[in-house]
């Protein structure tokens, strides 16, 4: 009697390894998938983080108006703070381009008050010559201001605008009720990065090249409107003769079976 050996069979081997990497693959997988959503969730917060300061200053909008003109813009000013409101806005207007025209729109639980100064150049506005203009506008708040989670618009108009300028530069003071005032006064420096507290800009385009866009919009309105017009007058054309021939045919149908009645009577009564 030969003895036997219990020699191992590699199949049932390969077989076990297999499954251990595969299911190994699939904790893997599950591990990835459970990890996943948090990682991406924190990836957007942080997105979102550091998104926030660029919403977060007093800002001019509209950020641009055209030369030489007039225009309203609005200061808006959202709340930074969570435990504080905004009770006062001050903007100093720009005393290298002064605004000889600035026009506040009154605001429901705001004082408003324009502070004017004497001028170092007079300027000629409407044939007179203007020896002050504003300089400042100061908004105080009657109640709670700007509560935390909450925005303000302030509307201003303004003008007449230089024709010799590129942009205006507000620089403007927030005061919350805990007495802290935020300074946007920073200038943006061209081709550099935004200053932590940067000043409102209005920036000042071409007045011809606006009126000139103004103008090529209206001319190719007019003649998409007259492209249509012919089309539409074409269409109705095209309908009319259709009508008329199908009437036509019909007619002729109708008296062919008429006649045809009639000599079919005459046949019977024959």
């Amino acid at each position: 009697m030969s003895a036997m050996t219990n020699t191992p069979d590699v199949t049932d081997t390969a077989g076990a390894a297999a499954g251990a990497d595969t299911a190994g693959g699939a904790g893997r997988g599950r591990w990835l998938a459970r990890r996943l959503p948090v990682v991406g969730g924190i990836a957007a917060g942080g997105v979102l983080l550091l998104a926030v300061p660029a919403f977060a200053h007093v800002s001019v909008q509209p950020g641009t108006a055209p030369k030489g003109g007039y225009a309203t813009v609005n200061f808006k000013v959202p709340n930074e703070r969570d435990n504080a409101s905004t009770v006062k806005l001050e903007v100093s207007l720009p005393t290298d381009h002064p605004l000889a025209s600035v026009m506040p729109q009154p605001v429901p639980g705001w004082q408003i008050e324009v502070t004017k100064a004497k001028l170092a150049k007079p300027i000629e506005m409407h044939g007179e010559k203007i020896n002050e203009a504003p300089s400042k506008i100061t908004w105080t708040a009657d109640g709670k201001g700007v509560e935390p989670g909450q925005f303000q618009q302030f509307p201003v108009s303004v003008g007449q605008l230089p024709d010799n300028a590129d942009q205006l530069v507000f620089k403007a003071l927030q005061t919350y009720d805990n007495k802290e005032v935020v300074r946007w006064i920073e200038p943006a420096k061209p081709g550099g990065p935004e200053p932590e507290n940067p000043a409102p800009v209005l920036t000042l385009t071409a007045a011809d090249g606006a009126d000139g866009a103004a103008a090529k919009s209206g001319g190719q309105a007019a003649k998409d409107t007259a492209a249509d017009t012919a089309a539409d007058a074409g269409a109705v054309s095209g309908s009319d003769t259709t009508a008329r021939v199908l009437a036509l045919v019909g007619i002729v149908v109708g008296i062919a079976g008429v006649a045809f009645g009639v000599l079919a009577g005459r046949r019977r009564s024959a």
